[in-house]
């Protein structure tokens, strides 16, 4: 089972917030976070197969795994800790898996805050994991993973969401890392099908206005979908919950508090002018 960590409130009927992060990472990248939401949320933090403190949660000679192997992990942890449901936070990647969550068992995910969102690939993001594929046995796979973390976060303003990324990621087992890699084979069809299917789901996207390699699609996407919108976070690149924790925080405990109360999801959120 994957490692994971609790902070339960004395309230019987607090809801549940999940938190899941992306490649590379571990819970700890949630540690701007973790103050302020656990004095309203029972908060659970998981460590994906591989990464953080859960390591050999895969056998050795398992070479090959996919997205739903990695979204049961998850399903896994909610069934011991006997959590029905929950609402469920994502970064960068960990956005996929929470959505592929959400088609495996809705009945378990009562809303969805994505941060960083990965919507769909642009040209720029294709070739690069073109690129990966076709070197990641020839080229040391940090080197790899420390070009992406530039071509995605390139400015000197993401330098601090750069180097959390990069130093969790050296924890990362070089077989580990290629297996996760794999999953790139995955994401056109799999990000095409989201696309298509609304799940009608109550979806925020948190997303940094310097996020230009993602944030065009998601800009479309909350036109296609129902219950969903979209918050411009300003100064902020790829990893929001980090160049910019304060709005992240704000925005995201609004939004979960309001779908917690069983408020209306018609009602307009708070929308930074970015929007």
């Amino acid at each position: 089972m994957l490692h994971y960590k609790t902070y339960e409130l004395d309230n019987p009927e607090a809801p549940w917030v999940v938190f899941v992060h992306g490649a590379g990472g571990s819970s700890s990248i949630w540690f701007l976070q973790i103050k302020e939401f656990i004095r309203h949320f029972n908060v659970l933090l998981v460590d994906l197969r591989g990464h953080g403190k859960s390591k050999g949660v895969v056998p050795k000679d398992k070479h090959y795994y996919d997205f739903e192997d990695i979204t049961r992990d998850i399903l896994e942890v909610l069934d011991s800790l006997k959590i029905e449901n929950a609402h469920f936070i994502g970064i960068s990647l960990g956005t996929i898996i929470i959505r592929n969550l959400s088609e495996i068992a809705p009945e378990r995910v009562s809303s969805m805050i994505m941060g960083g969102a990965i919507i769909r690939l642009n040209i720029r993001a294709k070739v690069l994991v073109t690129l990966g594929n076709m070197f990641k046995r020839f080229v040391p796979y940090m080197w790899l993973y420390s070009f992406f973390a530039w071509i995605i976060m390139p400015s000197e303003r993401h330098k601090r969401s750069r180097l959390l990324f990069v130093n969790e990621a050296k924890k990362v087992a070089q077989k580990e890392f290629m297996r996760w890699f794999t999953l790139t084979y995955e994401l056109t069809p799999l990000l095409k099908y989201f696309e298509e299917k609304d799940t009608a789901i109550p979806t925020l996207y948190l997303m940094g206005d310097e996020d230009h390699m993602f944030l065009p699609a998601v800009r479309y996407i909350i036109t296609k979908h129902t219950n969903s919108w979209l918050e411009v976070i300003g100064n902020s690149g790829h990893v929001c919950n980090v160049d910019q924790p304060r709005e992240f925080n704000t925005r995201a405990i609004l939004f979960l508090k309001k779908m917690s109360a069983g408020g209306s999801t018609e009602e307009p959120l708070v929308q930074l002018a970015a929007c």
